[in-house]
């Protein structure tokens, strides 16, 4: 494993999830009405995002962009939000990146009423569960201060495309990884879809072949914890935001439940989610985040 410097003794414990908390976060974002890449709602859902990670003291960055949407032919304003926590002593040291798409859908490609197909959607589980899970993890490596240096990454425009027309989806994640990450992070996890309250989170496939290591480090995790929602065998083939982490030289996974019946439609509220869900998740990462004995080899 990689040893950091200026860890005297043992880390701390990792500190209790608060499911409660986490989940009122997805329902507070849904409030804000649907996080569509440019709209007003995204604007706002985003300054309250500002608003909690300033109040916590933590570093927060802004990364806008803008993409030349090839649908309408308008320039589209996209912010990407970062947030890092930083240990004293090892500002420079490569840390945990952990990242999640705050953005909605911005149509309902399996809308039950055909009136709805071009409406934009809640995205209380694609997209807002993983940013509340961030959120609650930032609460706590504030309260308490892990062993090393974490990085939080709110990426926009994840969902913005057509079925199909992959090139215009993870956005956000494509022009992180565009500006140069190689050297900052020892590994990303990316959470996504992980609010369902039937949770069932499969390893993915091209996770599981080329960072087998960190599949294993997390289902590992899952399974000492009895977090039995994590089934130990590979199912979904994704294309997620890891694959752009990925290419940009940073060993990246896809932590995702793909079993949920309400993906990219009407019906994606806070009301599919579940706070045990969240715990489930929160827990898990809590556990990798504060003992670095657990990480891979780099």
């Amino acid at each position: 494993m990689l040893l950091l410097s200026g860890c005297a003794g043992s880390p701390p414990e990792p500190p209790t999830f608060d499911a409660a908390r986490s989940y009122d976060y997805i329902v507070q974002q849904v409030e804000f009405g649907p996080r569509v890449p440019g709209s007003e709602a995204a604007a706002d859902c985003r300054a309250w995002y500002y608003d909690h990670f300033n109040q916590l003291g933590l570093e927060v960055d802004s990364q806008p962009f803008v993409y030349l949407d090839p649908y309408s032919g308008n320039n589209l304003n996209m912010v990407n939000v970062i947030v890092s926590f930083r240990r004293p002593g090892q500002e420079d040291q490569r840390g945990i990146l952990l990242l999640a798409h705050y953005d909605s859908r911005p149509r309902t490609d399996y809308a039950t009423d055909p009136a709805l197909k071009d409406q934009p959607i809640d995205g209380a589980n694609d997209g807002a569960s993983g940013v509340a899970v961030l959120m609650e993890l930032a609460n706590l490596l504030v309260e308490t201060p892990p062993p090393g240096n974490v990085d939080l990454l709110l990426v926009d425009g994840e969902d913005w495309g057509k079925v199909g027309d992959l090139q215009n989806y993870m956005l956000g994640s494509r022009e992180f990884a565009r500006r140069g990450i190689r050297n900052r992070y020892m590994f990303c996890l990316v959470i996504d879809m992980i609010g369902d309250a039937d949770q069932q989170i499969y390893r993915e496939v091209l996770s599981d072949t080329y960072h087998q290591g960190l599949n294993d480090m997390v289902w590992g995790v899952a399974a000492r914890l009895g977090v039995t929602t994590f089934r130990d065998s590979v199912k979904y083939h994704v294309y997620d935001d890891h694959l752009e982490i990925n290419g940009a030289g940073v060993p990246a996974i896809d932590i995702i439940d793909f079993d949920y019946p309400y993906w990219h439609t009407e019906f994606d509220t806070p009301d599919k989610c579940s706070p045990e869900a969240l715990d489930n998740v929160g827990r898990v990462l809590l556990e990798i985040i504060y003992k670095p004995s657990l990480w891979p080899k780099s």
